[in-house]
């Protein structure tokens, strides 16, 4: 029941749509219908409001931290972990939204920050700046983003960590099926792009 609890806790964070709610307050419309029509950071920038954007990336990373951090104090270091899963799952598949979220990267960021801030989140956000700066190309720097924080876990012998950052990895790599098949064909869009 704990478990069950932390899960719930994590998934009603996680499905705060901050994309969508701080778009509409700015004034942008609906989100979901730009660009790529997730609520998302990466899909705000394409309004051109690079600080929503930004906002939007700090907050669905926060609702991360927020759920890790809210079970680890009142529940378990395991419950902490399932907590993260369901911010995870609760961004990519809100109800609210009729289950149609974001791609979950900065949730995923959050999560791996809270619960390995040294491994997990720090090698999570090197990964995704340096792919990005070199490719502009977000979606490959989410996704190698949250295998580096799995090898570090690995590396530190994190086995719940690590376990975690794998099944949000492989997550990551179901929510850009679409993105990995625009990078084989080279019509991925780049930062900045509308």
């Amino acid at each position: 029941m704990i478990l069950l609890a932390a899960f719930v806790l994590g998934y009603l964070l996680g499905s705060i749509p901050f994309g969508l709610i701080l778009t509409r307050a700015a004034g942008g419309g609906d989100i979901r219908a730009v660009g790529s029509g997730n609520i998302g950071a990466t899909n705000v920038l394409r309004t051109g409001k690079k600080g929503v954007a930004l906002a939007t990336l700090l907050l669905d990373a926060g609702k991360g931290v927020l759920a890790v951090w809210l079970a680890r104090e009142f529940l378990s270091e395991p419950a902490a972990l399932i907590a993260g899963l369901g911010a995870y799952a609760g961004h990519v598949w809100p109800v609210w939204l009729g289950f149609r979220g974001g791609k979950g990267v900065a949730t995923f960021l959050g999560v791996a920050t809270a619960v390995l801030p040294w491994g997990g989140g720090l090698a999570f956000a090197l990964a995704w700046l340096l792919i990005a700066r070199i490719t502009r190309i977000s979606s490959l720097g989410g996704m190698l983003g949250g295998f580096a924080a799995t090898g570090t876990a690995v590396m530190v012998d994190a086995t719940g960590p690590a376990l975690l950052f794998l099944c949000l990895s492989l997550l990551t790599l179901y929510t850009h099926r679409d993105n990995i098949a625009r990078l084989k064909a080279g019509t991925e869009p780049r930062i900045g792009s509308k």
